[in-house]
Parts: C-alpha cells; sequence; structure tokens
C-alpha cells in the first residue's frame, strides 16, 4: 500500500509541476511546445501525454486550476489583508491569468462546455462576490455593486496583449473598476 501511495503521490507531484511549468510557459509563449513544456517541468514526454493526452487537455487543465486557485485566494487575502487590498491583490493575480489566458483562448472557449463553465464560473462569481461584500462591510466600496457586472468587466482584461503596453492598460482598466466601485484610490 505505502508503494502505491508514493506513486500516486509521485504522478501528482509530476502533474502539479506539469500544469506549473506549462501555466508559466503558455504566458510566456501561448505556441510552446508540449515537449519543451515536459522537459521544463522534469519529465518525459511519456508523462505529460499520461496525465494530458492533448494540447486542448493540458490548457483546460491549466485553466481550471488556475480557476480553483483563484476561486481559492479569495479567502485567504481576506484572512491577511484589509477587504480592498485583498480585493486589489485578488484582481493582480486574475490580471497574471489573463496574460496566460490570453493566448489560448481559443482552446479554452472551444474546449469548454457548458457544464464546465457552470463548473468555473459559479466559484468565480462567488469569489468575487465575498470580495465585494467584504469591501462594502468595509465601507470601502460603495453599497450595491453587482459582482457579476465587476467580473464581466474584468474578464475583457484576457484580450490585451501581454505587453508593457498592455500591462499598462490592465492598471488603468482595473484602476478605472476600482473607481466605478467608489473605492478610494491607491
Amino acid at each position: 500500500m505505502a508503494d502505491n501511495e508514493n506513486l500516486r503521490a509521485d504522478a501528482q507531484a509530476n502533474r502539479d509541476r506539469i500544469l506549473e511549468v506549462a501555466r508559466d510557459a503558455l504566458a510566456v509563449d501561448p505556441a510552446s511546445s508540449l515537449n519543451s513544456i515536459a522537459k521544463t517541468a522534469g519529465v518525459g514526454a511519456g508523462t505529460l501525454y499520461r496525465h494530458f493526452p492533448s494540447r486542448e487537455s493540458l490548457v483546460l487543465s491549466v485553466y481550471r486550476k488556475e480557476i480553483d486557485t483563484l476561486v481559492a485566494l479569495a479567502p485567504v487575502l481576506l484572512s491577511k489583508h484589509p477587504p480592498l487590498q485583498a480585493f486589489r491583490t485578488w484582481c493582480d493575480r486574475l490580471a497574471k491569468f489573463g496574460r496566460m489566458k490570453y493566448g489560448v483562448a481559443d482552446i479554452v472557449h472551444a474546449g469548454t462546455s457548458d457544464q464546465d463553465m457552470q463548473e468555473t464560473y459559479g466559484p468565480m462569481l462567488g469569489a468575487v462576490r465575498q470580495l465585494m461584500d467584504a469591501c462594502e462591510g468595509s465601507g470601502e466600496i460603495r453599497r450595491g455593486s453587482n459582482p457579476e457586472d465587476f467580473l464581466v468587466l474584468v474578464g475583457l482584461l484576457w484580450r490585451i496583449p501581454p505587453s508593457a503596453a498592455g500591462e499598462a492598460r490592465v492598471k488603468r482598466l482595473l484602476a478605472l473598476a476600482f473607481r466605478g466601485l467608489d473605492a478610494r484610490e491607491e
């Protein structure tokens, strides 16, 4: 039993490492080869293909893991920071995710079913709602803001090319979105 548990732990560690490397590689170059991702992750191509039989499955797994990470990050940030700082930090992480998604958005959209959308959109909306509720409760944004509207608005960040000019635009757009919530300036 211990050998099987070690094997499973090793397999999970390999999978997690592949996803981390793929996230970073795809953010830099959406055309990164699966072989280069495997090599950087320190695994053979066979190991990568056992976990992710296609480029699409790898991209969708990276996407899902990033969504899960963002959802889990909201309460952690709220436990460590004042609400508005937590919300801004969360949005910065969302923008970083957008840089990865920019180059692979077509794969994500083509490979995402309605059920996948429900399974990812609902929790993301919940994270935004949690952050906004905390900010409203502390008086850091105006009451009555709509979390779904905010999420749709910041979803536009994923269409901005990951360049120096794009980074500047992301910062301006996030500042504009926060001004729309009547958030105090940084």
